[in-house]
């Protein structure tokens, strides 16, 4: 039986969950779920920004949406705005686990890196990536269907050239940020073996760096030349097909994957 390949990439009826959904990349997400016709649920750690977030992709896809504020170090908030979430349409079928962040506003160097920096660091971009994990599987797993994206990052994979950083002028990233994509990269692959024969796919993806106004030029510069594409990648582009690709029927074939997407970044020594 054959199927029409750009059908397999619709998701008409699919209800997504866009944790950490109100700006960058986890916008761009929603344009791209809101576009192949999802119901978009937003949550960012403002509630007033989702709501903002959601109502804008409304207006510009005819779809469906609503939002939540959310913090995921809040972890007694998680199962119940998920569960409200899942309720909405009574059915949950993407999951994507967007809230993180990079250094905070403390010192990133590891020898004068404060304890509780590293703890909330770790809290935002894997314990809480694994409680809401657990919180949709709850849902999903009764449905016998469901896809989980978790957004890990290239700090997964490569140890940084922490000059390029220092000599623009920026703090840089720091070690347990690396530690904790690295962990989401573990927990997608035992969490794939442990959902997978509930027809859950469980997969995840690596952005390298995105250009933004903010980053110095002579950053730009340095990064763009250690990318073999020759560039940064772009906000509202090029993430867009990546996670279509994971959260659509096109993939049902696929899970335990880390979808590296870098321009090559990592190939490079």
């Amino acid at each position: 039986m054959s199927h029409s390949v750009l059908q397999m990439f619709r998701l008409d009826k699919k209800v997504a969950l866009i944790i950490g959904g109100a700006r960058h990349l986890g916008y761009d997400m929603g344009e791209a779920l809101a576009e192949a016709g999802a119901k978009v649920i937003l949550t960012s750690r403002r509630a007033q920004d989702a709501e903002e977030s959601a109502k804008r992709l409304a207006r510009e896809f005819g779809v469906e949406t609503t939002s939540f504020g959310l913090d995921t170090t809040e972890t007694g908030s998680i199962a119940q705005v998920i569960g409200q979430a899942g309720s909405w349409k009574n059915r949950l079928d993407i999951l994507i686990n967007n809230a993180g962040g990079g250094s905070g506003s403390g010192a990133c160097h590891l020898l004068e890196r404060d304890p509780e920096d590293v703890g909330r660091l770790i809290a935002i971009n894997l314990t809480g990536t694994l409680h809401c994990c657990q919180a949709a599987a709850r849902i999903m797993i009764p449905q016998k269907s469901g896809k989980i994206i978790s957004i890990s990052s290239v700090a997964a994979l490569i140890g940084r050239d922490r000059r390029m950083y220092e000599r623009n002028g920026m703090k840089g990233q720091p070690i347990e940020y690396a530690a904790a994509k690295a962990g989401i990269l573990g927990m997608t692959r035992d969490l794939a073996g442990l959902l997978s024969p509930n027809g859950i796919c469980v997969n995840a993806i690596s952005p390298g760096g995105f250009e933004r106004s903010e980053l110095p030029a002579g950053f730009v510069k340095d990064y763009s030349d250690r990318t073999p594409l020759g560039r940064m990648g772009r906000d509202g582009i090029d993430l867009k097909g990546a996670v279509l690709f994971l959260a659509s029927p096109a993939s049902d074939y696929v899970t335990g994957l880390n979808l590296v997407v870098d321009g090559g970044f990592s190939l490079w020594r």
